[in-house]
């Protein structure tokens, strides 16, 4: 594969971020990129921005057009990948360069699951250069005290995004949710915590159907740091409705690498070093007012599945699953990491019967999931390159359950016994649902609705 990547290189040399174009209609704000990689494709993405009666800032501000032509320095990545080209030339925005190692320390570690499953072997500042043609722009930072404080949270139809609206129903009236892809789960998700369809923006990514072509034809391709497209897209749209605060929904668990002693993390563009790193920008370069952070970042996997048990109004509504987002309407598909991983994480507060109800079988008997068990315990090569939390959190939730099972003399299902049988049981004395990580960035008020939560009994 490493031949494959340096054979690419070498035949396409370039990758051009021609130029961002931005229209409004009745109905919607629409955001099209024209990148294009020479003597191979032309490539057009669009984002659509589906006003409904919400009043939207100018599009005609140039500091906004500044906001979308950092968009679309994330935005490219996707097709950038194809062929990595070792040259990016920018034709429609300056970055000076702090800017440029800034966004290629996105590129390389938002990719790093990328250059693992490709085996490519590159440095960070071999992975590109990025070539900026435009004349210096004078973007003046829009630094203001927003009349309106209200909150503009990214809904993406799971457990996390669910805790999160659930705990902040208090700010509702003055906030706004927004999903990306009109998907079901996360309509629901919204209108179940007391927003209305006007308060709910629906934006969707319309991706160039020429890359899917090429990544058919079996040109690279891999995940790409899809959380910082959203985290830039979200600051966007806040500055558009005069939003103050994101609050995302990443927990303290995507910080741990999926392979051992490496920096490969699938969550990279979820963890904190990346909020951090936005933060930074946004602060230098853009509006520090318009404050983004996650709202979960104090906590783990664990704690979010205790409280999302909790709230049972929800748990016929939630999805996870990447696999059964492709299908209409979106199901468990019940044989994918993602869906054991959240399977095991609710375990120790809804097993049995609630959660069979949810997933419509029994995932414990399940023995074609055991591979993917033992690398979620940490007992495989790699954790699974999906977004699952931390082994020490799987195992507690796994210990935690055969003893409520043993407790009441249950037998246990095919996995755990298993489990029982291989591994050690960990100490379940230590009680870590109670747990708080103060590496954050909330505000106070928050941090106390969050404490409160977390300390309070079943």
């Amino acid at each position: 594969m490493q031949n494959k990547f340096l054979e690419y290189r070498n035949e396409y040399k370039e990758f051009i971020y021609h130029s961002y174009d931005i229209e409004e209609d009745n109905n919607k704000i629409i955001i099209t990129y024209n990148f294009e990689i020479p003597n191979l494709s032309k490539f057009n993405p669009r984002t659509e921005i589906n006003k409904k009666d919400i009043k939207f800032n100018s599009i005609d501000d140039d500091f906004l057009k500044y906001i979308v032509f950092n968009l679309g320095m994330v935005e490219l990545i996707s097709y950038w990948k194809c062929v990595c080209p070792k040259k990016v030339i920018v034709e429609c925005g300056y970055l000076n360069n702090e800017q440029i190692q800034w966004y290629k320390k996105l590129y390389y570690n938002g990719l790093g699951e990328y250059r693992y499953i490709n085996n490519i072997d590159v440095e960070m500042q071999d992975m590109l250069d990025i070539e900026i043609c435009f004349k210096k722009q004078e973007i003046k930072q829009r630094v203001n005290t927003l009349e309106n404080e209200g909150y503009l949270i990214p809904v993406g139809g799971g457990k996390d995004s669910i805790v999160t609206l659930e705990l902040l129903k208090e700010y509702a009236s003055d906030s706004y949710c927004i999903t990306i892809g009109g998907k079901e789960p996360s309509m629901d998700s919204a209108k179940e915590a007391g927003y209305s369809n006007s308060q709910i923006i629906e934006v969707n990514r319309i991706i160039d159907n020429n890359i899917k072509e090429l990544n058919a034809k079996g040109y690279l391709n891999g995940h790409t740091p899809f959380s910082m497209m959203l985290a830039f897209l979200s600051y966007m749209i806040a500055y558009m409705t005069n939003k103050k605060y994101i609050p995302l929904s990443n927990e303290s668990s995507a910080n741990e690498s999926n392979v051992e002693g490496q920096k490969i993390n699938h969550q990279y563009s979820k963890s904190f070093e990346a909020e951090q790193d936005f933060r930074e920008y946004v602060t230098k370069y853009l509006n520090p007012d318009i404050q983004y952070f996650s709202f979960l970042r104090p906590i783990s996997e664990l704690q979010i599945a205790m409280l999302f048990s909790r709230n049972e109004k929800y748990h016929k509504i939630f999805r996870s699953c990447n696999v059964g987002s492709k299908q209409i309407p979106w199901k468990w598909c019940c044989n994918c990491p993602k869906c054991l991983f959240v399977y095991c994480i609710l375990s120790p507060f809804l097993y049995k019967e609630k959660l069979v109800n949810i997933f419509g079988e029994d995932l414990f008997e399940n023995e074609d999931l055991l591979n993917t068990f033992i690398e979620l315990c940490g007992y495989g090569k790699t954790k699974p390159f999906e977004c699952v939390g931390t082994y020490d959190e799987v195992k507690f939730a796994i210990t935690k359950t055969i003893e409520n099972l043993q407790s009441t003399n249950m037998e246990l299902p095919y996995l755990l016994e298993y489990y029982k049988n291989n591994y050690s049981l960990v100490d379940t004395s230590v009680d870590i649902t109670k747990t708080y990580n103060n590496e954050n960035n909330l505000p106070k008020n928050l941090e106390e609705v969050l404490k409160k939560e977390i300390l309070k009994d079943d």
